[in-house]
């Protein structure tokens, strides 16, 4: 992956039109716990600052609109990304239209992006554990209506640092017992997740093969990135996709 100061860009073999980003925790005017570039605006930082912030983004990643921003709620809801003054209450946006921005926001959950390889078709992720079991990227795939695609994994938890109990071990293997390959046990009753894995296997039984990304730890690398395990209190980094 590629990284232009203040965001990363994805390294994946995209068509020419599709145009995509995470940003970063620097370059912005936040302070404090939200040091500095935080775009989001239910977290308790200064409402001014992050609307700073979002002129910002828009103005070094040189968007063509004003990002779709979501209320994100770690649902299964995956909404038609339209310009709106405010937030859909939804954990993804996709799109065929040109100048449209699907983003998400995140600070350890999983940023994924998605386009179809002719570049007709774009979506955006949040995919927190509880996303991915009740099939947030099932239904935004069903929204896109093909499986000729290609995926990003934008920078979430490592595996090393996402310990959970054996209630959500369960849970996923309830629904399929591949996904005890994503899962190391570190404790009794307690297992490391890797939650790039869980997102892998998940696009694997839809049959999506062509995955990139999925390298990063939010957790250990506080230079760049806002994480919510860490510190508690922290902004998020914006994951974006948009078309020509």
């Amino acid at each position: 992956m590629n990284s232009n100061q203040h965001w990363l860009k994805p390294n994946w073999p995209a068509p020419n039109n599709i145009h995509a980003a995470t940003t970063l925790r620097t370059g912005g005017v936040s302070l404090g716990e939200y040091d500095s570039l935080n775009p989001a605006s239910h977290v308790g930082d200064d409402s001014a600052l992050v609307t700073c912030n979002r002129r910002i983004i828009r103005s070094m990643l040189n968007l063509p609109s004003e990002p779709v921003w979501l209320n994100q709620t770690h649902s299964n809801i995956a909404v038609q990304a339209i310009a709106n003054p405010n937030a859909l209450d939804a954990d993804a946006s996709f799109t065929e239209e040109p100048g449209i921005v699907c983003a998400v926001m995140t600070a350890d959950c999983l940023p994924l992006l998605a386009c179809s390889s002719d570049g007709t078709k774009i979506a955006a992720i949040h995919a927190g554990w509880r996303g991915l079991l009740n099939g947030i990227i099932d239904n935004t795939l069903s929204a896109l209506q093909t499986t000729d695609l290609l995926i990003w994994l934008g920078p979430a938890i490592g595996s090393e640092q996402f310990e959970v109990g054996e209630e959500v071990r369960s849970l996923f293997l309830s629904k399929s017992m591949n996904y005890a390959l994503a899962f190391k046990q570190s404790a009794p009753e307690k297992w490391l997740a890797d939650i790039y894995e869980l997102a892998r296997i998940n696009l694997r039984t839809l049959g999506i093969g062509k995955i990139y990304g999925g390298h990063y730890c939010t957790v250990t690398d506080k230079k760049q990135f806002y994480s919510y395990r860490r510190d508690k209190v922290t902004g998020r980094m914006a994951t974006l996709i948009w078309r020509d």
